[in-house]
């Protein structure tokens, strides 16, 4: 007998995951398809869901900063494969989201054809990207990789601060927002900087940006 393939569709457009769901259920009978529309849903998700085949997830969704949630998924799931389906489509985008751990890349603008063909070859174990965008594959990035094995190091609890780090938030107000004491958050902002090998939070600032992406353009 057939096991039904599981997929879990993490993007936080309802019209875009019912084209994803319509492009999984091309041909495929009894697919089982789990949705998630924040970044901490989709870690949820994954975690109740550890059989999952493959997980497609959008970069620019709520909880996440750019290549965070899908650091923090590869972390967290590492037999998971997860691909990534993103209207940023630039190539440094591209090769970062393989750096860091993607099966492919899909672009939002592919039709649902190319879609349905890009997730049959992931799931044969191809690395799929847009066509003309082969060349982006060569030798990682060892600097990227080092900085995604320490981003991967962080708790949920200390990821959050550090996004809140980004924001300019003072201790006070972070500690406010997350309902504990200054002394915790200091305790967190000095475990954040030693992972990420950084000596203030400035610096702890300024990794965080390699994360950033620039959301996608939007023609008209």
């Amino acid at each position: 007998m057939t096991v039904a393939q599981k997929f879990i569709v993490a993007d936080d457009h309802p019209l875009f995951r019912a084209a994803l769901k319509q492009a999984l259920q091309a041909g495929n009978e009894g697919v089982q398809i789990v949705e998630a529309d924040t970044m901490e849903a989709t870690l949820a998700r994954v975690a109740e869901h550890g059989d999952a085949d493959l997980v497609l997830l959008d970069l620019h969704m709520p909880g996440a900063h750019g290549f965070s949630g899908l650091i923090q998924l590869r972390a967290q799931a590492p037999e998971v494969p997860v691909a990534v389906v993103s209207g940023s489509e630039e190539a440094r985008v591209v090769r970062r989201a393989i750096d860091y751990g993607a099966s492919g890349f899909i672009p939002k603008s592919a039709s649902l054809n190319t879609i349905a063909e890009a997730i049959a070859e992931i799931m044969d174990g191809e690395v799929w990207l847009p066509e003309g965008m082969e060349d982006v594959l060569g030798d990682g990035d060892e600097e990227d990789s080092r900085f995604a094995e320490a981003i991967a190091s962080l708790t949920p609890q200390q990821f959050r601060v550090l996004g809140m780090l980004t924001s300019g938030l003072l201790n006070k107000q972070i500690a406010y927002d997350l309902n504990v004491s200054e002394a915790t958050v200091k305790a967190h902002v000095t475990a954040i900087l030693r992972k990420l090998g950084v000596h203030s939070r400035t610096q702890a600032v300024i990794a965080a940006q390699r994360l950033e992406i620039d959301p996608p353009r939007i023609e008209g």
